[in-house]
């Protein structure tokens, strides 16, 4: 009797880690975007807040962040941003970004720029809200 319980419960093991109908390695769930929020720091120097709730990767938030910096650069009139910096916060399922951006009517100095209309472009075709 020992035997077949060993068996069953490893059985049952497995269709509890797989009842949200995930494959291994796999979110049943598609990701979420949570939300925009834009603070105007000094000038050109903008914050913006953004959640994804199933983000597989947290390149996902900080995507997120950029296309909103991006299309705020286009609202305002300007086709440019420079990442200053982003901090990725992740609880449970849900990850939050905290980033900063400058963004330039020109294309600013640095390396971590990027082009709002392009940018913008790109996100529409990755399904990642701008506003």
């Amino acid at each position: 009797m020992g035997k077949a319980v060993a068996p069953l419960a490893l059985v049952l093991m497995g269709l509890g880690a797989c009842a949200d109908g995930a494959q291994p390695g796999q979110h049943a769930l598609p990701p979420a975007f949570l939300g925009i929020e834009t603070r105007l720091l000094d000038g050109d120097l903008v914050n913006f807040r953004v959640a994804v709730r199933h983000a597989e990767e947290r390149r996902l938030v900080e995507d997120y962040a950029a296309c909103a910096a991006a299309q705020y650069a286009l609202i305002r009139g300007y086709g440019f941003a420079r990442h200053v910096r982003t901090n990725v916060d992740q609880s449970g399922a849900v990850a939050r970004a905290d980033a900063v951006y400058l963004i330039s009517p020109a294309l600013p100095k640095g390396v971590a720029t990027i082009d709002a209309e392009v940018t913008v472009r790109d996100c529409g075709a990755r399904g990642i809200p701008t506003v």
